[in-house]
């Protein structure tokens, strides 16, 4: 079998895969936050941090609820590893140092998980477990919940209140991403993964010294950090170890549990809005640029560019070369266009128009189908700047899901889009100025700066994927990366919230004759069109002085 033929057949049997899993998985998270029903453990969690689940709130209390759960998250963790030193299981691994404590606290909670040190020379068992996998958990269920509170801003009317925070967060913690990543650590431990707490052990001789691998509770780990679209892996290496990526099975169903519930979250959107067929346009918009990114991708790794590639079957430096190039570049495509940043292979190993491809797919802002959460919300605020667009074009109030779209909500949905550019594009400049960031750089040229314009975009799109090659371990590097993570996710679910609580408000207006049917092709197209034009004409430059020079050159 050849490998542009393996890549196409895995793809196939993840689209397969994917679409099983749709309706049942959407149903039933409709179910889980439409229930007014409470399980006995949620009972007891709501008791013990003193929350009342019944309680409905407008935009702005379910807005402090986000933030003050987050800093303490932030908090903890940063004391977590500040301490690491004198906790048991630290594997002998000292305390972390502050500017990088602090960027890998707020990474976790923001649901980056960026990472700029070597996870098996670095985190012990107590910091990698009571710490970084119980913020997969949280930082996921509290993306789902701002994306239910928006969802609720279009399903009600004549009221402001978007449910309860703390209601959502538990349940999408007990209900959903619990139950799934326990069954999918079965399923990587069956497949070779490891799970324990057993120390550093010698392996043998390797280049002149010691070779040491540590244990870890690795399988249990890497189930929610793809379930969740984190990204942070126990070994630096990330998904390419084999610790954590043992079997061409164990990459496509990591693939699998990437996807499966940001794109499953449309079903559940169509459902609590009332109309399945919205759903459906908004998982036909995420599939077909998924879709097309990947082909992209596979053709631009798979196309020949002299007598080496054409002896190997492919661009196969930096490629995960158990799976193969087709593989590699699913894997590599789902990442990027989802806020999980998970790796299999080397992103700036890839061909110039490659490595293009997983950074444009971070600056659409992470909606296709994005990560669990953050790319339903980031969609329909996509979907609200089209219709707006196309009301313009036929000069009529544009009006979405029986709402009327007016200044305040194209205002809010405008902050939205604009955050996230302005925080790339401005560090970026800052770094690229300056004298110190740039001796990070491995390369020069153009590949040097797509090595400073990757980092700032996964960290302000809450990514976490890195390009390889730039030492991001520095002071100026933490720092920054930091602030654009904690700016990227927070500031984004303000204007989420806010838009949540003007629709709420709002009372439903008819469709008529002349209302834009947006459960037609036709929308799905022009939605398609927004998001990419949009993209284009904000990061166009940037990418042109990168990884389209590089890879015209």
């Amino acid at each position: 079998m050849g490998p542009v033929l393996a890549g196409v057949l895995q793809l196939l049997a993840l689209i397969a895969a994917l679409a099983l899993a749709y309706i049942p998985l959407g149903n039933y998270m409709a179910k889980v936050y439409s229930s007014d029903k409470h399980w006995r453990v949620e009972k007891w969690i709501y008791k013990a941090i003193g929350a009342n689940p019944d309680t409905e709130m407008r935009w702005t209390a379910y807005l402090r609820g986000v933030l003050a759960f987050s800093v303490v998250g932030v908090l903890f963790l940063y004391l977590l590893q500040r301490i690491q030193g004198v906790l048991p299981g630290s594997l002998g691994f000292s305390s972390i140092d502050p500017d990088q404590a602090f960027n890998t606290a707020v990474s976790f909670v923001t649901n980056t998980n960026w990472q700029s040190y070597y996870g098996e020379q670095a985190m012990g068992h107590v910091v990698q477990t009571a710490g970084l996998a119980v913020q997969n958990f949280v930082s996921a269920a509290v993306g789902i919940a701002v994306a239910v509170a928006l969802v609720r801003g279009f399903a009600r009317s004549r009221t402001g209140e978007l449910g309860n925070f703390w209601s959502d967060l538990v349940r999408g913690t007990v209900r959903i991403l619990v139950p799934i990543a326990a069954v999918a650590a079965v399923v990587l431990v069956a497949c070779g993964a490891i799970q324990n707490f057993s120390g550093i052990h010698e392996v043998g001789q390797f280049m002149g010294g010691q070779q040491q691998w540590n244990g870890g509770a690795v399988a249990s780990q890497e189930a929610i950090k793809e379930l969740g679209t984190n990204g942070g892996g126990y070994f630096n290496a990330n998904s390419a170890h084999p610790f954590e990526n043992p079997t061409p099975f164990s990459n496509l169903f990591e693939i699998f549990l990437i996807l499966v519930i940001p794109f499953a979250l449309t079903r559940t959107f169509g459902l609590m809005v009332g109309s399945v067929k919205q759903g459906y346009a908004i998982l036909a918009t995420m599939a077909t640029i998924w879709v097309g990114f990947v082909a992209l991708m596979m053709w631009t790794e798979f196309a020949h560019h002299g007598p080496a590639f054409d002896i190997a079957g492919g661009a196969y430096e930096g490629k995960e070369v158990r799976f193969g190039v087709g593989a590699s570049s699913i894997f590599a495509t789902s990442t990027t266009l989802t806020s999980t940043g998970a790796v299999d292979s080397f992103h700036s190993s890839f061909t110039g128009l490659g490595g293009g491809i997983t950074m444009l797919g971070m600056m659409l802002g992470e909606i296709a189908p994005g990560g669990t959460g953050s790319g339903l919300y980031g969609m329909l605020i996509m979907a609200i700047i089209a219709v707006f667009i196309a009301g313009l074009m036929v000069g009529r109030t544009p009006e979405y899901l029986g709402k009327k779209i007016g200044s305040r909500e194209i205002k809010l949905a405008a902050c939205y889009i604009l955050v996230t550019p302005a925080l790339v594009l401005v560090f970026t400049a800052f770094a690229m100025a300056l004298p110190t960031p740039a001796n990070s750089m491995t390369n020069s040229g153009a590949h040097g700066f797509s090595e400073i314009l990757y980092a700032y975009t996964s960290a302000s799109n809450n990514n976490g994927s890195a390009f390889a090659g730039l030492n991001a371990d520095t002071q100026w590097f933490n720092s920054t990366l930091g602030l654009c993570m904690l700016f990227g996710r927070f500031v984004p679910m303000i204007f989420v919230l806010a838009l949540a609580g003007s629709l709420a408000e709002q009372k439903p207006v008819p469709a008529t004759a002349g209302t834009l049917r947006t459960d037609k092709p036709l929308y799905t197209g022009l939605l398609v069109g927004t998001i990419i034009i949009i993209t284009g004409l904000t990061y166009f430059p940037a990418l042109a002085l990168g990884p389209l020079a590089e890879g015209l050159a």
